[in-house]
């Protein structure tokens, strides 16, 4: 997978987590994705509609792309949910990079890179400090974990816990991200009950996610 690629996508999953506009139709508890996965938030939070301005991110950071493998990639990025809770609000975003779309599989070897770009996306938007990183496994599924905080650019006056995690299904790569103005927002997003590839259900971010680091 082309490196530069990685960063790339990630800047597109940091875009919404600035979004402030709620949909016009609640939140559901449950998010599933026919790439193989379901998300569980409570049902205090609202889906926000990243839609409307997704084009728009993926052409600035396309015209970055240095070859065609990267456009495609950046075209292929998928932000499969948007919600947030509260005021200040936390703001959850799940992003994917489908295989079939992409033309490319990862595994778990290709993980750590592809989610340690995260960081390097989020920092267009965020001064990041503090980083701390774990590793664990989901079922069959390995996850990558990394928090760190987060002070908005255009706000120094304001903190959050920035938690990403990622892991790879069998039909796309998959990050979980999370700006927690507050530490309801960050429990809701770490206890969020996920199904990955149809195994059992299990809670996103365990207790011991940090025990491992990589």
């Amino acid at each position: 997978m082309n490196a530069r690629l990685i960063p790339a996508m990630l800047v597109i999953a940091g875009a919404p987590l600035l979004a402030q506009t709620p949909a016009s139709a609640p939140a559901t508890q449950t998010h599933a994705s026919d790439i193989g996965f379901t998300y569980t938030l409570p049902t205090s939070w609202e889906v926000v509609d990243a839609k409307p301005t997704l084009p728009t991110v993926k052409d600035e950071v396309a015209k970055n792309a240095t070859s065609e493998d990267e456009k495609k990639g950046i075209a292929c990025v998928q932000i499969g949910l948007t919600a947030r809770h509260g005021d200040p609000a936390s703001v959850v975003v799940v992003v994917a990079l489908p295989f079939d779309c992409f033309g490319q599989t990862m595994t778990e070897k290709d993980l750590p890179g592809f989610a340690s770009g995260a960081s390097e996306g989020l920092k267009n938007n965020f001064d990041l400090s503090g980083p701390t990183y774990g590793t664990y496994s989901l079922g069959t599924h390995p996850m990558w974990v990394e928090r760190a905080t987060g002070v908005p650019k255009t706000n120094a006056a304001v903190k959050y816990t920035m938690e990403t995690v990622c892991s790879v299904l069998k039909k796309a790569a998959v990050c979980w991200m999370a700006m927690a103005a507050d530490e309801d927002g960050l429990r809701a997003f770490e206890r969020g009950m996920v199904t990955l590839d149809g195994e059992a259900p299990a809670v996103l971010v365990p207790a011991t996610a940090f025990d491992k680091r990589p």
